[in-house]
């Protein structure tokens, strides 16, 4: 079944949980990061981690790098001038 977290980061606290579902609600997670061109990364490891944590919640320390590198990765993309 199709899992989708959605992450919101700041710059002024670790990165927090605002969305997660499976199924229909992960489709419409996805179609509305779409909508707003925001980023999706598939990493099917990731979403199982994350899955575990509520609402609201910060990400822990132990993904810190992850998801840092899924960031920064997004940044250099949306940057990027062709």
């Amino acid at each position: 079944m199709q899992k989708a977290i959605a992450l919101k980061y700041d710059y002024d606290t670790a990165p927090k949980i605002v969305a997660k579902g499976s199924g229909a609600l992960a489709e419409k997670i996805m179609e509305v990061a779409k909508e707003n061109d925001v980023m999706l990364h598939q990493s099917p490891e990731l979403v199982e981690m994350l899955s575990t944590l509520e609402l609201g919640e910060e990400i822990p320390e132990s993904l810190y790098l992850a998801v840092a590198e899924i960031i920064a990765f997004a940044h250099q993309i949306k940057n990027h001038r062709w």
